[in-house]
């Protein structure tokens, strides 16, 4: 506990609810940042198949929607339409740039990296002290001391009715 500067039991738990608030940011933070690489994944890849369809569905389209053209190109066209309602569903005019997108997943990631190690080390430091709390309390039997005080608490407001 000296080590970690706490000089007595209230400067522990109030260093370990410290450390478990933190500890519940990054694990927001490192979640949030999963949440948006899938995202990002997933918008890179409708736009590969978008950019690699689109001359084939405008081929279709100059075709009049012909039945044959779709049957002989079932699977692009599916993919093209697939990729506009994917982009009409994230209200997406304007596709953004491969490179931004490779940029903001590569920071994201990045980001994610810090936050874990940081998490991992709060995690150990937070079960240390857990222990060391858990030893003082056997220790001062604050465990009694607290049972007693709601016990007194009790038998206080019996008294007073």
């Amino acid at each position: 506990m000296k080590e970690k500067g706490l000089g007595n039991y209230d400067d522990l738990t109030d260093h370990i609810e410290n450390l478990s608030a933190r500890f519940d940011a990054l694990s927001d933070s490192i979640k949030t940042a999963e949440k948006r690489m899938v995202e990002v994944q997933t918008l890179q890849q409708h736009i590969k198949n978008y950019r690699s369809t689109r001359q084939i569905y405008i081929e279709y389209r100059k075709s009049g929607y012909s039945k044959k053209f779709f049957e002989e190109h079932r699977q692009e066209i599916t993919i093209h339409k697939a990729a506009k309602q994917a982009f009409d569903e994230l209200q997406i005019t304007k596709l953004p740039s491969m490179q931004s997108l490779y940029e903001e997943f590569h920071q994201l990631a990045v980001q994610k990296k810090k936050d874990y190690a940081e998490y991992r080390q709060i995690r150990k430091e937070k079960e240390e002290l857990l222990i060391a709390k858990r030893t003082v309390e056997t220790i001062l039997n604050i465990d009694r001391q607290k049972e007693q005080e709601k016990e007194q608490e009790k038998e206080e407001k019996k008294n007073f009715r």
